[in-house]
């Protein structure tokens, strides 16, 4: 994979924070949407279930019937939660017309709606895993109907 704004941030001095992100996303829009969209945690308990991740609503319909295996094991829900976040964030981005990543000053991604409204996708997929609810398929109606 070949994202830009990586080689620039790697020669960096000193810790990584969120204006990090922020900068890429300025420089390399599209890099930043590809590196969020990753997913790779949930993307592989997905394909073990025998789910296909397309970047479809169907795809967050079938995530939510998903079993919830992940909440036995503590240290993976928070980085599963955060992988779901991010997928959910993706298809908002990808079906969504105006929809757009935007990096807070924290380096939290959100999602910017075309009238203004930023989505934290993140707490929802965090809550989606810890709790099953939301449902992944109900926070992205919510938000297409915007």
């Amino acid at each position: 994979m070949n994202i830009s704004f990586l080689g620039n941030w790697r020669k960096r001095r000193g810790p990584a924070s969120g204006t990090a992100l922020m900068g890429a996303q300025e420089e390399d829009p599209q890099g930043v949407a590809q590196l969020l969209s990753e997913c790779e945690l949930l993307r592989a308990r997905a394909a073990a279930a025998g789910i296909g991740l397309d970047d479809s609503t169907a795809s967050l319909e079938a995530l939510d019937q998903m079993a919830p295996r992940w909440r036995d094991d503590p240290d993976e829900l928070p980085w599963l939660g955060n992988d779901a976040g991010l997928y959910l964030g993706t298809v908002i981005v990808r079906t969504v017309p105006g929809a757009v990543w935007q990096v807070w000053p924290n380096g939290r991604p959100v999602v910017l709606l075309a009238s203004g409204r930023e989505v934290d996708v993140v707490e929802a997929g965090q809550q989606w895993a810890a709790d099953g609810a939301p449902e992944l398929s109900r926070c992205y109606a919510e938000v297409a109907e915007a």
